[in-house]
């Protein structure tokens, strides 16, 4: 019995010492480590875009300036020898000429003209354009660089004291001109009372209404004194035409497309042509007065 209990007590000691082996004989196998973040991107920079040309780029870049103009003597026209030429026509490629580009003189619509200009048909109206308000805050106009004033023109003979004269008779005007504004109002102006009495007729082009006074079927036209002066009087077609008053002084300007940088390198030119004297040679040979 006694040799039982030692074989047992032998078998329980050798139980222990295996299990003790067995478990110093393991390795801790380390856990595996938290997979990192993969390192994060940075954040796709959106291509940039492309920079918005300037209108000066982009008119040198096509080579040439499209200006947009109506028949206007002395300010552009053609003389009888078919040469187009004239005050505006002359400043343009001077002008052109300093830029560097081709002058393309197109003839406009002038009661479209604004449309004209912003659609790109042409890139300026450069053409005796008055200066006001409105399109002074529709387009990017030049420094005045001739003055003008409107006048009334009429048959030599008509009896004519001021323009209450005109009262219920026919008068005529350029469709979209400082002369129909005196007639019909506009923005940034009150018409003239009398006029505005009157049977307004408004006509495309300010030639034209020199023909409706000279056939009679106009008593009067309001249009440009630069106009006027060149185009009636002894020696023209129209010299029994006169101008019997003065409503308005005012000045002329080229215009640009709304932010267009043209207008500054062109008011600098203006500047250049000042200073040397050539601007007041241009004026004087047709009969116009520089702006102030």
């Amino acid at each position: 019995m006694k040799n039982m209990k030692k074989i047992w007590a032998m078998l329980l000691a050798l139980t222990m010492i295996l299990s003790l082996a067995a478990c110093g004989s393991k390795k801790e196998t380390p856990a595996p480590e938290a997979e990192k973040p993969a390192a994060e991107q940075p954040a796709e920079t959106p291509a940039a875009e492309p920079a918005e040309e300037s209108d000066l780029d982009y008119i040198k870049g096509k080579g040439s300036m499209t200006i947009g103009y109506t028949v206007y003597a002395p300010m552009n026209y053609t003389d009888d020898n078919g040469e187009f030429t004239g005050f505006d026509t002359e400043l343009a490629q001077m002008v052109c000429e300093k830029l560097g580009v081709e002058p393309n003189f197109q003839e406009i619509d002038w009661g479209t003209k604004e449309v004209e200009l912003a659609g790109k048909s042409i890139d300026c109206i450069w053409n005796g354009m008055t200066l006001d308000a409105e399109r002074e805050a529709n387009m990017n106009c030049t420094q005045p660089y001739v003055k003008n004033a409107q006048v009334v023109v009429v048959k030599k003979g008509t009896e004519y004291t001021d323009t209450s004269s005109l009262i219920g008779k026919t008068v005529v005007a350029e469709i979209g001109s400082a002369g129909e504004a005196q007639i019909l109002g506009g923005e940034d102006a009150e018409p003239d009372a009398n006029l505005a009495q009157a049977d307004y007729v408004g006509k495309s082009v300010q030639t034209d209404c020199l023909m409706e006074v000279k056939a009679g079927t106009a008593t009067a036209a309001v249009l440009d004194m630069t106009l006027a002066n060149a185009m009636i009087g002894e020696g023209t077609d129209y010299a029994d035409l006169e101008i019997v008053d003065e409503l308005a002084i005012e000045n002329y300007g080229v215009a640009f497309r709304k932010g267009s940088d043209v207008r500054d390198a062109v008011n600098a030119i203006f500047d250049e042509l000042v200073a040397d004297g050539s601007l007041g040679a241009l004026a004087e040979k047709y009969g116009l007065e520089l702006a102030d």
